[in-house]
């Protein structure tokens, strides 16, 4: 088993000030009529892929929810992740951070005869990300979703948000060197990391709904993973469906070639209870406690 060395662990606390999209909501919701109920998850997942944005998982959560706990909250609710890795590969050049959203998520719920897809916005994804709001790749990308967004909802429309567009937004960070043993390679090392990290995450209920591996000649390996934890996304769904929009949460795991650091972060957990405008004392707990067990099994890890 390979030997990691801690070199950091840093939690960064960043002020949404760039004037390019200060002020402007983190994400949105499209909303249609879906009376007759001829749109649903899956005329969603099929339109989104007409357009280039190829939705990897949908999953039904009502079906899971009501299972697990005996009740749902919405007629109909999925989650879902998607991505564009043309897109995805061109920010990868030059900011790491895009794995932090990679893939991107939305949840696509169902109340009172209406349809809606709740997605980041460009703001959503530069602030998290720390990627310039005028980059043309992440523009690009975020036009890709608009796009896609009115495939799917022929007749939809944006619907007024009104959360704190301005809060601070936290990103869990670690850094460490990754040591390669006598006859291992670099692949070998960070395959026993990353089956340490998934021996430990999932036995306390965190899933993994997709693992991506990017090639990319800048780097000796950039993976990215998607994680979701029931016992968190079900309270917050409830009175905040938006929260497909953070959910589930990547973590990104990187090597750049000629360097010595493997890093790894993703956008803490935490981030819900100010962006989606959580106070129930029981869903702060659940999001707290999810966020506290993600940090503590990698700095574990990290030692």
């Amino acid at each position: 088993m390979s030997k990691f060395f801690k070199i950091m662990v840093v939690a960064l606390m960043m002020l949404s000030v760039t004037n390019i999209y200060a002020g402007e909501q983190n994400l949105q919701v499209f909303s249609q009529n879906n009376a007759d109920g001829k749109l649903d998850a899956k005329s969603v997942q099929k339109s989104f892929a007409s357009v280039g944005v190829i939705v990897d998982v949908n999953n039904d959560m009502n079906s899971i929810f009501s299972k697990r706990y005996g009740s749902v909250q919405h007629k109909k609710y999925n989650l879902a992740i998607f991505t564009n890795d043309a897109l995805v590969k061109k920010l990868m050049n030059k900011y790491p951070s895009i794995g932090m959203i990679t893939p991107l998520t939305m949840s696509i719920y169902q109340d009172d005869g209406v349809l809606n897809i709740t997605t980041l916005t460009l703001a959503g994804m530069a602030r998290l990300t720390e990627i310039p709001a005028s980059n043309p790749d992440l523009i690009a990308y975020a036009k890709l979703v608009d796009k896609a967004l009115h495939k799917a909802l022929p007749k939809g429309k944006y619907l007024s948000v009104k959360h704190d567009a301005n809060a601070k937004v936290s990103v869990t960070k670690f850094s460490m060197e990754l040591e390669v043993e006598d006859g291992d390679s670099i692949s070998d090392a960070k395959a026993s990391f990353e089956e340490e990290f998934e021996g430990e995450i999932s036995p306390v209920g965190f899933l993994v709904p997709k693992k991506y591996e990017f090639d990319h000649e800048a780097y000796d390996f950039f993976d990215t993973y998607s994680i979701i934890r029931f016992n968190a996304i079900y309270p917050v769904q409830a009175k905040h469906p938006d929260a497909g929009a953070y959910a589930p949460f990547s973590v990104v795991m990187y090597k750049k070639k000629g360097e010595d650091a493997m890093h790894i972060a993703y956008p803490s957990i935490t981030n819900w209870i100010t962006d989606l405008g959580i106070q129930d004392k029981k869903t702060l707990k659940a999001v707290q406690e999810t966020q506290a067990m993600m940090n503590d099994i990698l700095s574990e890890l990290t030692e």
